[in-house]
């Protein structure tokens, strides 16, 4: 059998099967458990007027103005778009690490390159996704801008056939640009997990502790968030779809100058500090979820591959 058909049944594996299914497990049980750090987050990056204060203080305010349950408003669009995402990307991740690196040894640089392709493909099939449940998440909220229009959607259904009626099929991939930029992120975060693994397993494959996988999951989502959280900020702004994007006839043009007036007004109106309004929120419930997830994902995974009785990956750590 040739190579190139050890690589055609490396991305079409039953491995990578159980890795998507395992990651999109686990985040969608992590995201749950710090669904309400996420409001948070969201409130502080898309409503401008809105103070900047700690995290608890912001959820206190949400649920004294608009009740308990709009901390988990929005949880079900916000989950079916999250076991989407993390299904197509865990997937791509290890379907094409396992095609590239058959018999290799894995290294940082690959990782990122991995993450990135990974990146891109995920962003292209589930930004629609996320574009409703951003609508869906702020819909009812009470925003201290009052520029920003109401919204009436029932139900993710209803939101999509809206967004297409009103404002055009395009519109679904509102962000499209920053999210392509923002594949950094994952990326970033694949290849410091990835690394950190192979340190502390320092060449021999061995199952590392909870404490372990917890740690270095939240390393990686740390520093990945905090390198591209202004990028977020643009995503997230550009997703509610509450502005008036300047007309180009080349679209990428168009979506360019967007994302530089977005982040240079937000730095002339509250300075360089604007471009991390959310941060702590977003640190607090980013870092946590990831964490958590990063570990279910190991013990789901490896849990399923004892009871394949495949005990080793199909590439070298």
């Amino acid at each position: 059998m040739s190579s190139q058909e050890f690589r055609f049944t490396d991305v079409f594996s039953y491995e990578s099967l159980v890795h998507a299914m395992a990651g999109a497990a686990g985040s969608v049980t992590a995201m749950t458990v710090f669904f309400p750090l996420d409001t948070a987050r969201l409130r502080l990056q898309v409503d401008e007027k809105r103070k900047a204060k700690s995290t608890p203080a912001i959820l206190a305010e949400i649920i004294k103005e608009e009740g308990l349950l709009a901390i988990y408003r929005g949880w079900f669009p916000v989950i079916c778009s999250l076991c989407c995402s993390n299904f197509v990307y865990f997937y791509c991740f290890h379907s094409l690490k396992a095609s590239w690196l058959r018999g290799h040894k894995s290294a940082p640089s690959r990782d990122l390159i991995i993450g990135i392709a990974a990146g891109v493909v995920n962003v292209l099939v589930t930004t629609p996704l996320w574009v409703v449940n951003t609508r869906l998440k702020l819909q009812g909220s009470n925003f201290r801008n009052a520029d920003i229009r109401p919204t009436s959607y029932s139900g993710i259904l209803d939101a999509f056939v809206q967004i297409v009626r009103d404002e055009g099929l395009g519109a679904l991939w509102n962000g499209t640009l920053p999210s392509l930029l923002l594949v950094l992120n994952p990326a970033i975060q694949f290849m410091i997990y990835e690394g950190l693994k192979r340190q502390l397993r320092r060449g021999v494959y061995k199952e590392l502790s909870s404490v372990e996988v917890f740690l270095i999951g939240a390393v990686a989502k740390a520093v990945a968030t905090t390198s591209t959280y202004p990028l977020q900020i643009v995503q997230s702004i550009l997703r509610f779809g509450q502005i008036n994007e300047p007309t180009d006839r080349s679209q990428l043009l168009t979506s360019l100058r967007t994302i530089k007036c977005l982040l240079v007004n937000r730095m002339r109106k509250y300075g360089v500090l604007g471009l991390f309004k959310g941060l702590e929120a977003k640190l607090l419930q980013t870092v946590l979820t990831a964490a958590l997830m990063f570990l279910l994902y190991e013990k789901i995974a490896s849990s399923t591959f004892t009871v394949m009785g495949l005990t080793k990956p199909v590439y070298k750590r």
